[in-house]
Formats: C-alpha cells, sequence, structure tokens
C-alpha cells in the first residue's frame, strides 16, 4: 500500500500538533525542524533574507489547521485560537 500523504502535509501536522500541544509555535522552532528531519529543499530565502517554510507547507498547514491557528507578526509564531 502506497502513502499518500505527502511531506509537506506530515510536516503541517506535525506543526498544528505542536501547537495544539504546546500553545504556540515559533517560526524558528518550526524552520529548525523541517531543516532537520526533511532538509533545505522545504525551505527558501525571502528577499529580505529570512528564511521561510516553502509555499507548499504552508498551504498545506492553513487547510489543516482550518482557521484554529493565527499568526503573530511581532512575535513570529503560530498560536491556537
Amino acid at each position: 500500500m502506497t502513502d499518500s500523504i505527502t511531506t509537506e502535509q506530515r510536516i503541517a501536522e506535525w506543526m498544528v500538533e505542536q501547537i495544539k500541544n504546546q500553545g504556540t509555535l515559533k517560526q524558528e522552532d518550526a524552520i529548525a525542524y523541517v531543516r532537520a528531519e526533511y532538509g533545505e529543499e522545504y525551505l527558501f530565502t525571502s528577499e529580505s533574507g529570512n528564511v521561510s517554510l516553502s509555499k507548499e507547507i504552508k498551504k498545506a498547514f492553513r487547510k489543516h489547521h482550518a482557521g484554529r491557528v493565527a499568526w503573530d507578526r511581532d512575535g513570529f509564531f503560530w498560536a491556537w485560537t
């Protein structure tokens, strides 16, 4: 049987679980996890030089949390709403 869950979906699930269990997830912690577990191909550097999660991960994450998570732009973290 083939596993049809994508890597991006796995990462999104991990992120939501972290937020459910801890209340928040810092962007730097999510990036460190993705880098260690899956590699640089799931990250990108923005024009301003900041490392970020790939657009595919962010899309899977939004779909997975279905509006139950909010981004804190000043603190660079996600939180359960």
